[in-house]
């Protein structure tokens, strides 16, 4: 396992204003540049063979081919989470390549995307994260076929993912039912345990854990899509648990009980968020959406941190039949998810997040 690089003459953490999926846009400011352009108003009518468009904010996009192929597409890429390079190219690959799995569908191909600081980066160092985002891939099954780079002030990485599923398997994030029972596949906390690290305050076993849950390959995916009782599946990125939660809450017009004790956190992230090593879009999170939440009485600051913290190549979110359970924890115990948890349910109601104790 990989260990933090922290005394080499430049630290990719520090050649960038944010990490991980915490780059994202936050949801409101998001919703306000979209909320004037095509995209706000729905291509299906237009395009037929559209499936999965922007409307609900699902993993990728679905074009239909025929009665048994659709075309699963999306991209994801930002800026260093972690110092090794060699590992933030496999954090970021396995990061974009799981909103397929989201889908229910299976990787093809990918493309590179590849911003890079010539004058500040080796190019040792830019060789070792093309070859991480490689590694992932080929553990995914997928080549990376090729590509386009620039010349950036930050170093930025990611991928174009390209995938297949059966358009009757499709797991949108807006088809959950009441009465599912929510599973959460991978622990909370990666955006704590950035916040940590570029303090360097993150402890060696907490950045093996980090990097063990953020390289894991969130291939349970197209096996759930296989299963009749699987509703919806969503992945926990860049808005936090409640940010995703609330889309599917909002997609499926139900909803999204949560109880945070439930909930899988990460070795040493609540001692870490209670110690303040919050990241900046863990606020932005919630001052976005927060008014689609209900919090128990008596929330702290530090579980709210960790209810909206940015998740980086996060779990996967299960909505699925009672019946169901078993055989989807059992999905997940078989591709080594450690951290996999029944957090909650969906009730038929307003269209919000409710969190309990």
């Amino acid at each position: 396992m990989s260990q933090p690089v922290l005394n080499t003459p430049v630290r990719l953490t520090h050649l960038s204003h944010g990490g991980g999926c915490g780059c994202k846009i936050a949801p409101a400011v998001l919703e306000q540049i979209l909320a004037a352009t095509p995209f706000a108003k729905g291509l299906a009518s237009s395009y037929p063979d559209l499936l999965v468009g922007i409307e609900s904010s699902d993993d990728a996009a679905v074009w239909k081919l025929n009665e048994t192929q659709a075309i699963v597409a999306t991209t994801d890429f930002f800026m260093p989470i972690v110092d090794d390079p060699f590992v933030f190219g496999q954090i970021a690959a396995t990061n974009a390549i799981s909103d397929v799995y989201a889908m229910g569908g299976r990787p093809l191909f990918a493309l590179a995307l590849v911003g890079m600081p010539i004058d500040k980066l080796p190019h040792e160092t830019i060789r070792a994260i093309l070859a991480g985002g490689e590694a992932a891939a080929r553990a995914a099954g997928m080549p990376i076929a090729g590509g386009h780079s620039i010349d950036s002030q930050e170093p930025i990485y990611g991928l174009v993912a390209i995938g297949v599923v059966d358009p009757r398997r499709i797991k949108k994030n807006s088809a959950a039912q009441a009465g599912d029972v929510l599973i959460l596949g991978k622990g909370l906390g990666v955006g704590i345990y950035s916040a940590a690290l570029k303090k360097d305050a993150l402890p060696a076993e907490a950045y093996a854990a980090m990097v063990a849950s953020t390289t894991q390959l969130n291939t349970p995916g197209a096996e759930l899509g296989e299963l009749d009782d699987v509703h919806a599946l969503t992945d926990v990125t860049g808005f936090g648990l409640l940010g995703h939660g609330l889309e599917l809450a909002r997609g499926s017009g139900l909803t999204v009980h949560i109880e945070f004790a439930r909930l899988p956190v990460l070795p040493g992230a609540a001692e870490l968020a209670q110690a303040g090593f919050v990241t900046g879009a863990s606020g932005r999170n919630w001052a976005s959406y927060g008014d689609g939440v209900r919090l128990f009485e008596g929330c702290q600051d530090w579980q709210q941190a960790i209810l909206t913290d940015p998740q980086t190549s996060g779990g996967l979110l299960v909505s699925c039949a009672p019946e169901a359970v078993e055989t989807v924890l059992g999905v997940f115990r078989r591709r080594g998810c450690a951290h996999t948890a029944v957090i909650g349910r969906l009730e038929a109601g307003p269209a919000e997040v409710v969190v309990g104790a």
